[in-house]
């Protein structure tokens, strides 16, 4: 190759930035005890699994055949303002808790021929939902002292399992006063005062529940249409990867592909529109017209522009010769995955941890003396038996929270503030490594003089390997630097959002001036990294002076900076616009049922909610273009770097020739000059 390459490439280079590679190894080693930490003290069941009144898992263990979690009592309930609120801080409502198979479907109160001497508690209680340690065929008890002991409940209701929880929905007609039963009144009340009592106490927690039943209906969507939804994944990917090599051959002519293409979807998207207006014109509501107008030919006037799809070629060009390149975002999605998993499953544990404490608790204070209990005292579950309170027959063992004593358990939320710093570095870290093993990849290629025969073999693992063993440093230095900016943001977010409230106009605004500020500089500093990292893949040098001298080269360049970025991502745009919108049409007819396939059992009818798959296929067809285009945004990047490089090092003699591409010297007029012969 000739004198005029990076010294990258033909000599040897050195580690970078090792106080910060160490620093960052530190932190990992940190996160990884933090992880086991949690992982030992930790129990997620205490979340993900309700709690019956003796605090045992519904579920789970010798409860596995009983999921569900029943209140005795639900009105009770109300002193918590929501039942999901206290349960995930541990705190339970006021009232025996049984884990039952299934919830009830019907009404129910006892009646009074129950109270008849020689009633029999086992003809009028269902044993399903009565303490498990209580046996009705057994029981010497009459009717009151079971329910004066809430060994049954006196009464139940309609309820649905939202969460383990089995809980009213007050949203359907079970609970019109015309389809209450007659005999379903609580002590001292009519059916409407009944039906008043339990709308009271349960409003607000079943509104809150009715969220989480409707999460429960989409993931029953998902669990009948993943394998259609996988299907349009697919889909997308293989018209993106399409889209890419055709963009080697046609890039100019693609672009004007890419403009019909997306006016086709967006006439789709106003015909469609101007359909459903149409079917509503009898409706009192109206819109204001709205147009938009596009003057892509100002773009063709700029010289520079014609430079810029030169490029996009160049990049496709290298693309052939590097296929594998193309699905890189494959390991930086992998990677990225582990981050998030292992970020959420430390957050649960670290939430769990300690032991759960247990306390004594009346649950009807009116019935019996309950002064015995003393304050704050605790018991265990497994152990605990009413027989120690005979003056007290409701007293039941019941969880209250986690242990908080010890120097785990009291740094909690600052472990959790250390979880969350060291999952955006190392988010930012793998970002940062696809960045650099993308951008060396593509300047071997840009820097081999003659092209193919002097692109080393397998560019992008040579690449990757290159920014392990020598710039892992400089790589966690820019991401400590995005990392910290971050923080800051989300300091401001949970700061604005703690003392909303109590914001005056004066500090709203300027909460609101420095949130916009950090936002700005968190895109600046994206910018730098982004352009550094490319130089750190090229010369090998330390962050900082890679960032002054990407910083330098592209202010010396400003002006085809703005027209290179500005046509690369409109080109972009299209891309993801065409793709997004061709493959959202296409879900919205087969998930809407306005297609069939043949051969195919799917019902849409048998969906909660329609939309659900088309905005998932939609969602997942934007990261998967997003993932393959940030390939194309990056060798692009990359290679109009090193292009500017070329024109400042190089004059195109013997000694220092081009190593652009025939089609770059040909727009600019530059041409490599013929060594002279003796």
């Amino acid at each position: 190759s000739g004198t005029g390459a990076p010294l990258q490439w033909h000599s040897a280079i050195s580690c970078t930035d090792i106080i910060c590679c160490v620093l960052f190894m530190l932190i990992i080693a940190g996160y990884m005890v933090v992880g086991v930490l949690a992982w030992l003290y930790g129990d997620p069941r205490h979340v993900l699994y309700p709690r019956n009144s003796t605090g045992m898992f519904c579920g789970v263990g010798q409860n596995n055949d009983k999921p569900n979690l029943m209140y005795f009592d639900i009105i009770k309930c109300a002193t918590a303002t929501n039942i999901m609120a206290a349960a995930l801080q541990g705190l339970q409502c006021p009232t025996t808790q049984v884990c039952v198979k299934t919830c009830p479907s019907e009404f129910w109160i006892l009646p009074p021929s129950a109270h008849f001497p020689g009633a029999k508690p086992a003809d009028f209680f269902n044993q399903d939902y009565c303490v498990p340690s209580f046996q009705l065929k057994d029981t010497k008890y009459v009717t009151m002292d079971i329910v004066n002991k809430e060994l049954c409940p006196l009464f139940y209701m309609p309820t649905t399992s939202v969460l383990g929880r089995c809980l009213p929905s007050l949203g359907g007609n079970a609970y019109n006063p015309s389809n209450l039963p007659s005999n379903f009144t609580l002590p001292g009340l009519d059916v409407n005062g009944t039906l008043a009592a339990i709308r009271n106490a349960t409003g607000d927690v079943t509104n809150s529940f009715n969220i989480k039943d409707v999460g429960l209906r989409i993931f029953e969507d998902f669990a009948k249409s993943w394998q259609w939804i996988v299907a349009g994944l697919v889909i997308a990917m293989v018209v993106i990867v399409l889209f890419l090599l055709l963009l080697r051959f046609t890039a100019p002519v693609l672009v004007w592909v890419l403009i019909i293409g997306v006016l086709a979807v967006g006439a789709f998207g106003i015909w469609y529109c101007y359909n459903e207006y149409m079917s509503l014109a009898s409706s009192s509501l109206s819109f204001s017209n709205v147009g938009l107008t596009t003057n892509v030919q100002v773009y063709l006037q700029v010289r520079d522009t014609w430079l810029a799809f030169c490029e996009s070629t160049v990049f496709c060009l290298a693309l052939g010769h590097m296929m594998s390149t193309l699905f890189y975002p494959i390991v930086t999605f992998v990677l990225l995955l582990v981050c998030v998993s292992y970020w959420g499953i430390t957050a649960l544990y670290l939430a769990t941890s300690g032991a759960p404490v247990y306390k004594v608790v009346a649950m009807n204070t009116s019935q019996g003396d309950c002064s015995v209990i003393r304050a704050n005292e605790t018991c265990d579950p497994e152990m605990f038996n009413t027989t120690q309170y005979p003056t007290c027959p409701s007293a039941r063992c019941v969880f209250i929270n986690y242990n908080t004593e010890g120097l785990f358990q009291r740094n909690l939320f600052n472990l959790q503030i250390y979880n969350v710093f060291a999952f955006l570095w190392c988010v930012n870290f793998v970002i940062a490594l696809g960045h650099c093993t993308l951008a060396g990849a593509f300047g071997s290629y840009y820097w081999a003089f003659s092209k193919p025969a002097d692109i080393p073999t397998f560019p992008l693992i040579q690449s990757f390997m290159r920014a392990l063993r020598y710039h892992v440093g400089s790589l966690a230095f820019g991401a400590l630097i995005l990392t910290l900016v971050q923080m800051v943001r989300i300091i401001l977010e949970y700061l604005d959002h703690k003392f909303k409230e109590a914001q005056n106009p004066c500090t709203r605004f300027i909460m609101c001036c420095l949130k916009c500020c950090f936002w700005c500089l968190e895109k600046f500093i994206k910018f730098i990294n982004r352009n550094a990292y490319i130089m750190i893949a090229i010369y090998g040098k330390n962050f900082c002076v890679s960032a002054k001298n990407a910083f330098s080269l592209l202010m010396r360049n400003i002006i085809r900076v703005v027209v290179l970025d500005k046509v690369t991502d409109l080109l972009l745009f299209f891309g993801k616009l065409l793709v997004v919108g061709g493959v959202g049409v296409l879900a919205f007819f087969f998930f809407s049922g306005r297609i069939q396939t043949p051969g195919t059992t799917f019902e849409t009818a048998a969906l909660n909610y329609y939309w659900m798959p088309i905005i998932t296929v939609v969602f997942g067809a934007y990261l998967i273009a997003h993932g393959f285009f940030s390939v194309y945004n990056m060798g692009v990047d990359t290679l109009f770097l090193c292009f500017l490089e070329d024109l400042e090092r190089n004059d195109g003699s013997p000694e220092k020739p081009y190593f652009m591409s025939k089609n770059l010297m040909k727009i600019l007029n530059k041409k490599n000059k013929a060594p002279k012969t003796s």
